[in-house]
């Protein structure tokens, strides 16, 4: 049977972390099995769904190289389809208008391929609404029997849901797809909030991750297995749907950071230049960015690589620490390597160089890169300048 996924956002808010981890799951598996991603909008929702947060959806899913192979099919077209399945489901009665699905007799069989079957209590399901719209769990029964899909892999959220679809399913007369639940993604407070930083894909984006940082980390929190720093075809190689990450699934910022720092030193510097460019002031010149590629290869962020680039193009007002500029004498007019920055930065601190003062110095700022970065950025003649 060839493998065939969906995966189904709502075009409510944006693309939040944990629907790109689901994302990404199903992208990893049907690509694992040569199957077909299908991107399915699940509109149902008509008073908060927004055709600009759909758009804005599909760009942050190609932004982490996470194409599919049919759609995007939203279930706002297919109302006429879902009241029609309806009509022809068992155990299905009339209430105040509204269609609903009878409770089945005993606890629904939620088929899970990592656990084995869960069973699941259910009651009564409303499946149409009496203003005639379906309802969420009844728009994708029908939707996972007309599109033919073979696997579900989503949060561990959605297992009440699973069982009301199976139960809808069933009515139907057709056999459900396999499932499989990854686990939830929670910041130190609980579960990751839309409402706090960095929850969603754009948060990132905007804070200057790379994707490919962002596509490693949560395939990595996905499945359990080898590698650290990974492409994403080296994630599918690795993936394998029976060591999917259960329960909660701590987010490490450190580690995020750590992922982009490497995967930005990996880039040649023509590309690196190209990716910066955007964080930097307008008019900023991008041979001088490029020029300053092996400085940037440290940087956690495209916005902290941006951040240097400006330390190193605007001068700063002069606040003179000539012990720096004396030790900053003795090395090449260009630092070729991260040692010999720190080695330098370990020299100013035997010397009781305050390293706090010496940022100011060279970039009129108490925070920013690492300093080690900054020194390898700056000429050597221009830090003397700026120090003496």
């Amino acid at each position: 049977m060839s493998v065939r996924v969906r995966f189904a956002p709502s075009p409510t808010g944006s693309l939040h972390l944990g629907s790109a981890l689901a994302a990404l799951a199903n992208y990893l598996f049907a690509r694992k099995h040569a199957g077909s991603v299908l991107l399915r909008i699940d509109d149902t929702d008509r008073a908060r769904s927004r055709p600009e947060l759909e758009g804005a959806i599909a760009d942050d899913l190609r932004w982490l190289g996470l194409d599919w192979d049919e759609g995007p099919i939203r279930q706002s077209d297919r109302f006429a389809r879902y009241r029609d399945a309806a009509a022809d489901a068992a155990g299905v009665e009339r209430r105040d208008g509204a269609l609903v699905l009878r409770a089945p007799p005993a606890p629904v069989a939620v088929p899970d391929v990592v656990r084995g079957e869960i069973p699941i209590a259910l009651g009564d399901v409303v499946i149409v609404r009496s203003d005639g719209r379906a309802t969420y769990n009844w728009a994708t029964a029908v939707d996972e029997i007309d599109l033919g899909i073979t696997h579900v892999v989503r949060g561990e959220d959605h297992l009440a849901n699973t069982a009301a679809q199976v139960a809808a399913i069933a009515a139907l007369g057709a056999a459900p797809p396999a499932y499989a639940h990854v686990g939830l993604l929670l910041d130190e407070a609980g579960k990751l909030s839309k409402r706090v930083g960095a929850a969603s894909v754009a948060d990132l984006r905007a804070a200057g991750f790379p994707p490919e940082a962002v596509v490693n980390y949560l395939g990595l929190l996905a499945t359990s297995g080898p590698g650290d720093v990974l492409t994403l075809m080296e994630l599918v190689a690795r993936f394998d749907v029976a060591r999917l990450a259960r329960g909660g699934l701590l987010v490490d910022p450190e580690r995020l950071r750590n992922l982009s720092a490497r995967h930005l030193a990996r880039l040649p510097a023509p590309e690196l230049a190209a990716r910066v460019l955007p964080f930097c002031p307008p008019g900023t010149d991008r041979e001088q960015v490029e020029h300053l590629a092996p400085a940037l290869r440290g940087v956690h962020t495209l916005r902290d690589a941006a951040a240097l680039v400006a330390s190193v193009l605007e001068p700063p007002a002069r606040s003179p620490l000539p012990e720096l500029a004396a030790v900053r004498e003795r090395y090449p007019d260009r630092l070729l390597s991260e040692e010999q920055a720190r080695a330098l930065v370990a020299e100013l601190r035997e010397r009781g160089v305050p390293l706090r003062q010496a940022r100011v110095a060279l970039t009129g700022r108490d925070r920013g890169p690492e300093l080690w970065a900054v020194l390898a950025a700056i000429p050597r003649d221009e830090a003397i300048r700026r120090a003496a």
